[in-house]
């Protein structure tokens, strides 16, 4: 297991790196994004989707679950995974996520699940935690909009036609910490991302 920790100034500047670890993945890679609503998670995963060019519209799939977004054969990168996006937000066991079939996916995609910790490390023998971390922020913000969706959830009032994204990434600066785990990032070099600021193996 080896960590390694990047700065980020503005949501373009996470995008990159996050465009830059796509260079590094290919089918059957797992990560798991971790970090406060408004943290940046799905900002994260657009750019992770655009370098791996799969379809565009990557959104927070938190009222859907599972978004599955194929690679596009004329894109930026012919031939590469899909991308199944998933929100385990509402999911509070393994066995919760074994319902949604992320094996059926798993060999063929990149598979990235926000609120994914304790819940679907089961499914591959290596991953990618990454935790998102903001400089500063609103927590009075941050609650309130979580507490917004609680309500949704339980009164059973979405719109599933908006474009919800409790996500929604500003240019505030970020840490993200990666932590590899698994015999399929052995010796794999992470300092090419972006602005290393601590590593350990």
């Amino acid at each position: 297991m080896s960590t390694w920790e990047f700065a980020t100034g503005t949501a373009e500047q996470t995008q990159h790196l996050a465009g830059k670890l796509a260079e590094l993945l290919r089918a059957g890679d797992l990560i798991i994004l971790s970090g406060e609503l408004g943290a940046g998670k799905t900002t994260f995963t657009q750019g992770l989707g655009r370098s791996l060019g799969v379809r565009e519209g990557i959104i927070s799939p938190t009222f859907v679950l599972v978004r599955i977004h194929p690679n596009v054969p004329d894109g930026t990168n012919p031939g590469g995974p899909d991308l199944v996006h998933v929100d385990a937000y509402r999911l509070g066991t393994p066995g919760e996520i074994d319902d949604i079939d992320l094996e059926n996916t798993m060999d063929s995609s990149v598979t990235v699940v926000e609120w994914g910790v304790d819940r679907v490390e089961h499914l591959a023998a290596s991953r990618l935690e990454i935790e998102l971390v903001r400089a500063v922020g609103d927590a009075g913000a941050v609650a309130g909009a979580e507490t917004a969706t609680q309500a949704a959830f339980d009164d059973g009032g979405l719109d599933f036609s908006a474009s919800f994204d409790a996500d929604e990434d500003d240019d505030e600066p970020r840490t993200l910490r990666l932590i590899a785990v698994g015999p399929r990032w052995v010796g794999i070099d992470f300092s090419v991302l972006g602005q290393l600021v601590n590593t350990t193996e």
